[in-house]
């Protein structure tokens, strides 16, 4: 009796699996709950018609969780410094002179293997490894974007009101306002005199740094205005931080005079040169582990910091490719890919008929370019919302991501996917790698986003966009997933050597 008992608790957990896996809970869990063996293979078998049941955690050894892990530790480090699109340069050049990247010039010659990086303005970077195919046979281009949303200072930007001086700001992408008040904001970036010097502003990341804070109301102060909509109760004009408290004796109290004062000896601006600069404020917390098992990270900028980390990452790990390997991290993705820095410029066609006039010489035509052009392949790599636990109801579950389940291809639909034969070929390289994917279609009409990919398929580019699942998108501290983090590395890789 005892064994058919068993026999029948055994079916019953199975079919409790069978209805998880339906509802879209993860295989790994249920069948840890129903007290199964917990075996990648034998989850995956389970599955069967279901693409990304089981968790990318499930059937790790544990020197592949040690090295995902150690992964994400310098990921942490990097981008706790890169936290704005100059920074982010900044910190990239380093990487690139550590690995063995020089300055592209009109001299470098286009031998395989040749490692190069180019900057365009501080604020976008290349890096290339020059393939064994001549360049005309097309490029594999990984492309990500540097900047996140965030305040950015107004050119006038300070003023008192009661007994503070404040900056006057605005904003830098998609951004709910409420969610910037009462955080540790750091100001970063760079102000340009007019003779032509440059002085680089960094305050709040350290730990003996002052902080800046937007302040908001107390509960005890709040009564009516708490019973607005959300939307409403704090306004884009209202997001400016506290950044001085003390009057200035010579100048009848205004406290913003002190605060110029503090600037002018510090760093040597004037209230003019505020107009040339660029100034923002950042969450100035440091990126953090997530859970008692450490497997998420909670950090600012992983929009899209996560990607292009990823994909330098992976170029620098190149031996000598098939074809010539470029990853191209540019910046104001986050406002439409404008300005001459963003993936609208002619920057990159430029950089592509540079390196071309450099392989050719005299023999370098515009078709040449046109023809690299149509013969090259690009991945745009960005974050997207995964399934929050807090609603789940904002996706369709059955074509939505997950954390934890690798890196996540998207079909948009409408016009904006990618053809189909480049979906199986991308497919047939990271099954070939062993890189877990699953699919993402936001909910229609509900739902919506954007990348730098339609700025290189209209230049006949073959473009797909993928990347990972992320929880808290645009806000001061989202959450990855260390194992997702480091398929998007593994996909970058296996596409660029491919």
């Amino acid at each position: 009796m005892k064994s058919n008992e068993s026999t029948r608790l055994a079916g019953l957990s199975r079919n409790m699996l069978a209805k998880s896996i339906l509802r879209g809970i993860s295989i790994a869990v249920a069948l840890a709950t129903a007290g199964l063996p917990l075996s990648a293979q034998a989850a995956k078998e389970e599955c069967q018609n279901d693409l990304n049941c089981v968790s990318a955690w499930v059937g790790l050894s544990a020197s592949e969780k040690d090295q995902i892990f150690s992964f994400a530790e310098q990921y942490k480090a990097f981008i706790s410094k890169a936290r704005t699109e100059l920074s982010f340069v900044e910190e990239a050049i380093k990487f690139a002179r550590k690995n063995g990247f020089a300055p592209l010039t009109a001299n470098s010659p286009m031998t395989a293997g040749a490692r190069y990086y180019d900057i365009n303005r501080d604020r976008a970077i290349s890096l290339i490894v020059v393939g064994r195919e001549k360049l005309a046979q097309g490029v594999h281009v990984v492309g990500a974007h540097i900047d996140s949303p965030r305040l950015e200072l107004k050119g006038r930007p300070l003023y008192d009101s009661g007994e503070f001086a404040l900056f006057q700001t605005n904003f830098h992408g998609g951004i709910k306002n409420y969610q910037w008040t009462n955080i540790p904001l750091a100001l970063m970036g760079r102000v340009d005199r007019k003779d032509g010097t440059t002085v680089a502003i960094n305050v709040g990341l350290k730990p003996a740094d002052p902080v800046f804070m937007i302040s908001d109301l107390a509960p005890h102060t709040d009564r009516g205005y708490g019973d607005k909509k959300v939307k409403d109760q704090v306004k884009k004009e209202d997001l400016d931080p506290l950044i001085g408290h003390i009057p200035d004796p010579k100048n009848g109290g205004k406290i913003h005079v002190q605060v110029m004062n503090y600037l002018k000896q510090t760093y040597g601006v004037s209230a003019a040169d505020l107009v040339s600069a660029e100034l923002s404020l950042v969450p100035a917390y440091a990126p953090r582990d997530l859970g008692f098992d450490r497997g998420l990270i909670a950090a600012y900028g992983q929009d899209d910091r996560l990607a292009s980390f990823a994909a330098m990452r992976a170029v620098a790990n190149l031996k000598t490719p098939r074809k010539t390997a470029l990853v191209y991290l540019v910046d104001n993705e986050e406002v439409g890919n404008r300005n001459n820095t963003g993936a609208k410029s002619e920057y990159f066609s430029t950089l592509i008929a540079r390196m071309l006039f450099n392989d050719l010489g005299d023999k370098y035509r515009d078709p040449v370019l046109r023809t690299t052009l149509g013969n090259s392949k690009m991945i745009s790599i960005d974050v997207n919302p995964g399934i929050n636990p807090k609603r789940p109801s904002a996706w369709e579950i059955g074509n939505a991501p997950r954390l934890g389940f690798g890196v996540n291809i998207k079909l948009y639909g409408q016009g904006n996917t990618a053809n189909s034969e480049y979906i199986a070929w991308t497919r047939n390289y990271l099954d070939r790698a062993d890189i877990p994917w699953q699919t993402t279609t936001y909910k229609v009409g509900a739902a919506g986003g954007g990348t730098i990919g339609g700025e290189f398929s209209r230049q006949n580019m073959e473009v797909i966009d993928f990347g990972v699942p992320v929880l808290s998108i645009h806000t001061p501290m989202a959450i990855s997933s260390k194992v997702d983090l480091f398929h998007l590395y593994g996909a970058s890789r296996a596409f660029l050597e491919n």
